[in-house]
């Protein structure tokens, strides 16, 4: 304190007064001082990036139970070869399984009472290694509530001391005795999973593909600690969510593509009762054929009369997407994607399609409800079914739960203890600068057009319905879905339409932006990392949105270890693609470890099998210091405060500020 000038005091004397209302005397600012101190010395709390779940809810409930192999290690490292192979995989499905697992123990188990004395114990040392790095004040606000005081007895005495033996024995016996064995051994595992995660980093798209998309959100609002970078996917809902109809369109779509339908009327309580109705209606006579969800992608055993209701639900939603669409790209001169207004180059009555004088052969027929004069009106029925389905939206409780937790924990990006965090790109020139970008008139690159992105999406959501801001916000969120400039998607055009209805596969091809181009040089990245403000020794960009096809040798880390992407196929869809099930990436006080996952069979081989996910685990950075909270972002923060309880002692021992009692 030595170093603290009376000026510097009097200059922030009302907010040291301010402070002084938390720690109103020399005592408790000391005492707070002594704690920080302390964290500041505390290892560095894991982190845990995923990205590209794409409603893939088991393996991904998995991947966060077993912290992505880190209960594993941990495991190893205290039992080491005092434990045989087979009781290290016992103790870690018990860990993530507690429930289940239990449940078939005591099915085969003849000594329960054994058995449980010995679980306990081993839980025991799994708990007291995985919270040695947190101070016991953090540790104890993890604690479930019953059985705090008898935890934390557990995990602060030394069973290394006779007496404390004893000690530690007599209440595992007690518990056993006074049977609470099953819901304590639950408590510690679902304490063990808690402690061995510090937070949770989701780099996008949790919507979409797979069946489950509700299920992770639900899991993501009761976490500890995490955050969302928004993916193109999660920004189609959200759109969705804050009431454009052509977000909408494209939500159920994508449901009907995949077949995944429990998302929307299980999770939502969307109803699509008023689709199928107009569908079986307009396309009664129609075989709809091109319209077959992907077979390979969904395991739900539909039987033929629903998936021919799909199918045709599937044809009459891509039908008014696309007149959805011509409405804002005709509103919106300024998002430039005339070029997308397609359905009027159809000859309806050769069924060709016509564009640029060529002719192209059609993968469809029969369009009822195009009118060949006005291609993009919808007609009376379709304005009808699109009220319903906006309403049934914007009145889904469920959705509006979801949708601000992903606003309260989300955002475009983030910068976190030197890591550079954003779902797929950061739009470039040919010649790899940064690309500006024109938002009502103004020119936004790099930064400015994350946050000015970010700020729109909110309006979108939160502003009025009756500001031109809030339909502005609307409009653009569908462009960030499938917009050129947009760095959610950073392609020249998503050709939906061509896929659907074209037989030329040349027509299917997607040009990616310079981004793609460039994102292998080293010098890209750091041109993009200097300007979000990311600087140091080691620093990265951590992002997904494309796979990782580690079945064609790519591999996830790139620019001399600055760009690290981690969508390695957690979608079943991309799987036979990419060859593998996804990487995710763990961040502890060692370094920084990338693993590779192979696919996840499911939760009950899982819990009956100890089938863990088979996963390989590639050192990316390896610190043989240690990092301590000090080394931190939050470690940062703390430092600032300790400097600012040190003023306030200043000001306390020299009378510029009084001491409360």
């Amino acid at each position: 304190m030595k170093n603290i000038s009376s000026e510097s005091i009097v200059h922030d004397l009302r907010y040291l007064q301010l402070l002084s209302r938390s720690f109103p005397t020399i005592a408790s600012a000391s005492t707070e001082i002594i704690n920080l101190e302390a964290i500041l010395n505390l290892p560095k709390g894991t982190e845990h990036f995923i990205s590209d779940i794409h409603g893939e809810y088991e393996a991904f409930q998995h991947v966060l139970k077993n912290a992505s192999g880190a209960v594993k290690r941990k495991v190893n490292e205290i039992f080491g070869n005092t434990l045989r192979e087979s009781t290290k995989k016992e103790i870690c499905t018990l860990i993530y399984y507690p429930e289940e697992k239990l449940q078939l123990v005591k099915s085969k188990e003849k000594d329960l009472d054994d058995w449980y004395m010995i679980t306990l114990n081993q839980l025991v040392k799994v708990c007291q290694n995985v919270s040695s790095k947190y101070t016991r004040s953090k540790v104890r606000k993890s604690l479930p509530r019953e059985f705090s005081y008898i935890i934390q007895e557990l995990l602060h005495e030394s069973s290394i001391d006779p007496d404390k033996y004893a000690y530690i024995n007599v209440i595992i016996s007690t518990i056993i005795e006074t049977k609470r064995s099953d819901d304590f051994i639950i408590a510690m595992c679902n304490l063990i999973q808690r402690l061995t995660i510090d937070t949770l980093h989701i780099v996008g798209d949790i919507y979409d593909r797979g069946p489950g998309a509700h299920i992770i959100m639900d899991t993501l609002c009761d976490y500890h600690h995490f955050d969302i970078q928004w993916g193109n996917h999660d920004i189609l809902w959200m759109g969705a969510a804050s009431g454009n109809d052509c977000c909408m369109a494209n939500v159920i779509r994508m449901a009907m593509r995949y077949a995944n339908l429990s998302t929307l009327e299980d999770g939502y309580g969307i109803n699509l009762l008023p689709l199928a109705t107009f569908a079986m209606d307009a396309y009664a006579d129609d075989s709809c054929a091109a319209f077959a969800p992907k077979s390979n992608y969904f395991d739900t055993n539909y039987n033929e009369k629903t998936l021919r209701l799909i199918t045709q639900m599937h044809k009459a939603i891509v039908v008014i997407q696309f007149k959805l669409e011509a409405e804002i790209i005709d509103r919106r001169p300024e998002f430039h994607m005339e070029n997308r207004k397609l359905l009027e180059k159809i000859d309806l009555k050769r069924n060709i399609f016509v564009y640029d004088g060529k002719e192209y052969s059609m993968l469809a027929e029969h369009f009822p409800t195009i009118d060949p004069q006005h291609p993009y009106a919808l007609s009376d029925e379709e304005k009808e079914l699109m009220k319903k389905i906006h309403n049934s939206f914007l009145n889904s409780e469920k959705l509006k739960k979801h949708m601000l937790c992903l606003f309260r924990h989300g955002g475009m990006y983030l910068v976190c203890n030197s890591n550079l965090l954003y779902h797929a790109s950061v739009p470039l020139n040919e010649d790899g600068s940064l690309k500006h970008v024109k938002i009502c008139g103004k020119d936004y690159y790099g930064k400015s057009l994350f946050d000015r992105i970010d700020e729109l999406i909110r309006a979108a959501y939160f502003e009025d319905a009756e500001t031109k801001e809030k339909q502005f916000a609307c409009d653009f969120i569908w462009y960030l879905w499938c917009g050129p400039d947009s760095p959610l998607f950073d392609k020249d055009k998503m050709a939906t339409f061509e896929r659907y209805f074209l037989k030329d596969k040349e027509t299917h091809k997607e040009i990616k932006g310079y981004y793609y181009k460039f994102r292998d040089e080293e010098a890209t990245c750091d041109k993009i990392l200097a300007e979000f403000g990311v600087e140091g020794k080691h620093v990265h960009i951590i992002s997904g949105h494309v796979p990782v096809k580690a079945s064609q040798g790519e591999k996830p880390i790139k620019a001399n270890g600055k760009l690290l992407v981690i969508d390695g196929g957690f979608s079943k869809a991309y799987q036979p693609e990419t060859g593998i099930a996804g990487y995710t990436l763990v961040y502890h006080s060692h370094g920084l470890q990338l693993v590779q996952h192979e696919p996840f069979q499911s939760r009950q081989k899982a819990i009956e099998d100890g089938l863990d996910i088979k996963s390989t685990t590639f050192v990316v950075e390896f610190e043989s210091q240690r990092m301590m909270v000090k080394d931190t972002d939050k470690g940062e923060e703390l430092i600032t405060q300790i400097k600012d309880l040190k003023k306030l002692l200043v000001a306390y021992r020299t009378g510029l500020i009084k001491e409360k009692s």
